[in-house]
């Protein structure tokens, strides 16, 4: 008998809600045997051959989508739970966006589609195999945990109202409206940026350790209770869940390196106390 809620020795892994290499609340061990295709996902590039030249150019490498196929034994108390297991399984395999999430050391999650007939096959009237084929079409490999940073606008405090009369010198201080990202992974994770209003004319620039800087600049106004988010990967611009405005926004779309950081500067037309700035993003691996 195995009990409920623990994990199995060797690999572990959740599909939606099934615990591959653990053990569900009706007391079915999933038995995580392979998973193939979480290791890395292909690339895709073409090579022009140099005229009169020896060699050849390279054009840009992306990756492309990332399949996986995960497959093991399901072990049932009784006949009952095995057939309530396997229909689990082709459940889990879902047509619609579902989460797989890998615990390794550090555990890493996917979204993935079901991209192949799942594959369950009776062992015993207890014991079943199962062959499950996914894929992710980011085939990135994202930290299980989202990271966040907010700020206002900068403001500045100190100094002195003219008239003065010199010589006098008094420093004025200034609070940078900042936010440091760090993708801790192997490749560019790209951040979710919101903006709560009021506040007129927003621009964010993405610093990166080199000195080089990508800024987005809207160029609207975003009232009191509006909010703004700018999903990089999407490249998209929401206001308030619903209205896209694109078409508002000059926008060189910024990205955290791998194993780097980027420090996103918060800006306006003008100073609002209430105008938040709010990044949120996950370390990505290949």
């Amino acid at each position: 008998m195995y009990v409920p809620g623990t994990d199995l020795d060797g690999l572990r892994a959740d599909l939606g809600s099934v615990p591959l290499g653990g053990v569900d609340e009706a007391g079915v061990a999933w038995i995580l045997q392979s998973m193939e295709g979480w290791d890395s996902s292909d690339s895709r590039s073409e090579v022009q051959q140099r005229e009169a030249d020896h060699g050849a150019w390279f054009t840009p490498v992306y990756l492309s989508e990332r399949p996986v196929t995960l497959g093991g034994l399901i072990l049932a108390p009784d006949p009952a739970a095995l057939e309530a297991a396997m229909e689990r399984a082709r459940a889990a395999a879902a047509l619609t966006d579902t989460l797989l999430v890998v615990h390794e050391s550090v555990p890493k999650q996917s979204v993935v589609r079901r991209s192949g007939r799942p594959v369950l096959q009776y062992v015993t009237d207890t014991t079943a195999s199962y062959s499950l084929m996914v894929t992710a079409a980011d085939p990135r490999r994202y930290s299980v945990t989202e990271q966040a940073g907010s700020t206002g606008l900068p403001m500045t405090s100190g100094g002195l109202a003219p008239p003065i009369t010199p010589p006098v010198t008094v420093a004025a201080t200034t609070v940078a409206g900042q936010v440091v990202a760090a993708n801790q992974g192997t490749v560019g994770t790209r951040p979710v940026l919101r903006i709560d209003g009021p506040v007129t004319d927003p621009t964010v620039f993405a610093q990166y350790p080199d000195g080089t800087v990508k800024r987005l600049a809207y160029s609207e106004s975003i009232a009191d209770g509006e909010y703004l988010t700018i999903d990089v990967d999407a490249k998209s611009v929401i206001l308030n869940g619903t209205a896209s405005r694109r078409r508002y926004l000059s926008a060189q779309w910024p990205e955290i390196p791998a194993d780097a950081t980027v420090t996103f500067l918060f800006a306006a037309t003008g100073y609002n106390s209430t105008a938040l700035l709010t990044v949120t993003w996950r370390s990505a691996w290949l």
